[in-house]
């Protein structure tokens, strides 16, 4: 089912004949809810719930007509495989990330992303830096996007930046460091609009505000000018999100094409695809990071796959206060039903009861259903 929030996020459920039953979430998309009941679903009728790799590769090599290799049929893949996951540790009465290989971690460390209204202007920098301050979650990083260009409106699909735009960002990246201090890790996120030359110069320029990583400067494919550009930056580079299974990510982690990999698990393949590409990562001392856009249920699962990696940095927490008013997110809390905070002193906190250790609450989620749907109809 369709479960509206930050988008309409595809929940989806595991039934066993045993009563056990297991819950997962895959990044949102049209057509994911269509493949998993249409061409997934009959490949698991009957099948034993504890060969999660065995099915994950299954539901993987019969749905070549419709893209298994990336995009929505993966997407739909990762959904079910977490709920896979969730299903087996209920059955052996154990926390999903253990069956990953254990914990390296209790607690993963979370990064938010948000921005000021105005990043340009001092006064909203130091009213987001005092709304950072005083959230509940504790947040110590976060991630902020990059100003847009002023110029080109004729030519928005051009990837040149003016001088002038490129100072913009500059500014604004210095007054958010100056707003929230040096305790805070910043992350800048430039969304794929760069080409190499204006990367590597905004790279250089924002170099002295200690970035913890420069996101997504060039677009997602992979191309000689990624391992240029990460040989050359001063500050790290990071890529991942719209990259799906090992074979997206292995060209970028063994012609060293990025500092860190950064993994949007709901999406890329789900839980143990993921702990394999931070592997094979880890191989080439590349740390790894996890986007999120997910609800509770996502959020937890990925970051049981976190806990299981040896080099894990930071995960994405994109909820909250926009444009510094309240949204359906303040209302996080309310969205599942967990035996403990989710987030806590600036860390998604992992439950050691079986399975992801979380459910959703009917109550609150049945009243955010997405138009047109029903309780897991």
């Amino acid at each position: 089912m369709l479960v509206h929030g930050l988008f309409d996020w595809p929940m989806v459920k595991i039934e066993t004949d045993a009563g056990i039953t297991g819950i997962g979430e895959s990044y949102w998309g049209r057509g994911v809810k269509d493949i998993m009941l249409g061409n997934l679903r009959p490949l698991l009728i009957g099948e034993d719930p504890l060969d999660v790799d065995r099915l994950y590769t299954k539901m993987i090599t019969r749905t070549g007509g419709s893209g298994a290799t990336a995009g929505t049929t993966v997407t739909a893949i990762s959904g079910i495989e977490i709920a896979l996951w969730d299903t087996a540790g209920k059955i052996l009465g154990v926390p999903v990330c253990k069956l990953l290989g254990g914990q390296y971690r209790n607690a993963v460390r979370a990064y938010w992303t948000q921005h000021p209204n105005d990043m340009l202007d001092k006064v909203s920098c130091r009213d987001f830096a005092a709304m950072l301050k005083q959230h509940p979650y504790g947040f110590r990083g976060i991630k902020v996007d990059y100003h847009p260009r002023s110029e080109d409106a004729s030519d928005p699909f051009s990837r040149r930046w003016s001088a002038r735009d490129i100072r913009a960002n500059v500014t604004g990246f210095s007054n958010i460091r100056e707003a929230v201090g040096d305790d805070v890790e910043i992350a800048f996120h430039c969304h794929w609009e760069f080409d190499e030359i204006d990367a590597l110069t905004l790279a250089r320029a924002i170099e002295p505000m200690k970035p913890a990583w420069l996101e997504d400067p060039m677009p997602p494919d992979y191309s000689p000018t990624w391992p240029q550009l990460t040989a050359s930056s001063p500050v790290p580079i990071l890529t991942g999100e719209n990259l799906y299974t090992r074979q997206g990510f292995r060209p970028f982690i063994v012609n060293q094409g990025v500092n860190i990999v950064q993994i949007d698990i709901p999406k890329a393949g789900g839980l143990l695809e993921a702990r394999k590409i931070s592997d094979l990562a880890e191989i080439y001392y590349i740390p790894t990071n996890a986007h999120n856009v997910a609800s509770p249920i996502g959020t937890l699962a990925s970051a049981h796959a976190a806990a299981s990696m040896r080099d894990f940095r930071g995960h994405e927490f994109n909820v909250g206060h926009t444009g510094g008013k309240a949204s359906f997110w303040e209302n996080w809390e309310k969205f599942a039903v967990y035996d403990r905070p989710f987030i806590k002193n600036g860390n998604i906190q992992i439950s050691d009861k079986p399975g992801l250790g979380v459910q959703l609450n009917e109550d609150y989620v049945r009243t955010h259903l997405a138009p047109g749907e029903v309780w897991w109809g």
